[in-house]
């Protein structure tokens, strides 16, 4: 188990390395284009021991996976948004999914509970404090504010009517945070998102919505973060009034959440979570696995993936797209590709 190729979205996938992986190729392919097994294998130049095919918000780009000889792994970040994921997930040997209430609909006819993991977001290597930057705004909030985020707007401008001292960017978080005394994260769709991760990473004292997916399980609420009902201008007026009129707590939080974060929430901790879990499958017999998948891929096929595949040869515009989903709904998307 030395060769991985990690298909789509990177996230913690460039620490394998620092884990101990030997060969590993990472493509985030986009665009309208999809891959069977042999297009895999010319894009990565090696022959995997494991696919992972990393969420990247776009329809399903890998065909045929149910077919693949080695060891396959869905990663799953947007399952709040993508509802067509946990169908998808039957063909792989595997999953991982950020978002833990959602893990129950992962589960199913081909894909074990204990093959459904949890893997939460985390702050990246480059999240880090600046001290060399001075605060300038008492709460600042970074992220997109828009018609596609009403909550989200109107929930920043009924605070913003209360607090003054409310701030609102986009851009760069890591060059903006260092500038807020309190740093506030909103979810517009109840997700604990990898924002969390990024304000204590980079050495923020964060008011964040107690969203659930396992948010009480990664921190302790006035300890690491404060945390306010999802949507409640009061409760999260309140919080933020407090931190600035106690500099002190906020201290303990901003130094308590960072430390939490560089002792559990990093991107190498990921890696390694994952790594893991791929050794213990390895380890159980691996082989077995992959052929019991295979000897069930028209059963898969039938079940979990023909409906799929033909809803999107219906939503797709680029012909080559929807010849592609269509050939893949018969099954005709195997190891090389699309039949003639």
């Amino acid at each position: 188990m030395q060769r991985i190729l990690w298909l789509g979205s990177p996230f913690f996938g460039v620490e394998l390395h620092a884990i101990g992986w030997q060969n590993v190729a990472m493509h985030n392919v986009g665009g309208d284009r999809v891959f069977g097994w042999e297009d895999l294998v010319r894009l990565a130049g090696f022959v995997p021991d494991v696919l992972v095919v990393g969420d990247n918000s776009r329809p399903p780009f890998v065909l045929g996976v149910e077919n693949f000889p080695c060891l396959t792994v869905f990663y799953s970040v947007d399952s709040h948004i993508h509802s067509w994921q946990p169908f998808y997930a039957q063909a792989f040997d595997a999953c991982m999914v950020s978002l833990r209430d959602d893990i129950p609909r992962f589960h199913g006819p081909f894909l074990g509970k204990d093959r459904v993991w949890w893997s939460p977001p985390f702050a990246w290597a480059q999240d880090q404090p600046n001290p060399d930057v001075q605060p300038v705004w008492d709460c600042l909030f970074v992220g997109t504010v828009s018609e596609n985020t009403p909550l989200r707007s109107e929930f920043l401008r009924a605070l913003g009517s209360q607090l003054p001292g409310l701030h609102v960017e986009t851009g760069n978080y890591r060059r903006l945070f260092p500038q807020g005394r309190v740093l506030l994260n909103h979810c517009e769709r109840g997700d604990l998102n990898f924002r969390s991760f990024e304000a204590l990473g980079c050495g923020g004292c964060l008011v964040t919505p107690r969203v659930g997916h396992g948010f009480a399980e990664l921190f302790v609420d006035g300890e690491h973060l404060v945390g306010y009902a999802p949507n409640d201008v009061g409760d999260a007026l309140f919080r933020i009034k407090f931190l600035l009129e106690h500099p002190d707590v906020a201290a303990h939080i901003r130094a308590t959440g960072l430390a939490e974060v560089n002792a559990r929430h990093r991107a190498v901790h990921r890696a390694q979570t994952f790594t893991d879990n791929i050794c213990d499958l390895w380890i159980c017999g691996h082989e077995e696995l992959v052929a019991s998948r295979i000897a069930r891929s028209d059963v898969v096929l039938e079940q979990c993936l023909k409906l799929l595949y033909l809803h999107w040869a219906e939503e797709c515009v680029c012909p080559d797209m929807r010849r592609a989903y269509l050939a893949a709904a018969t099954g005709r998307y195997g190891l090389a590709g699309p039949e003639a």
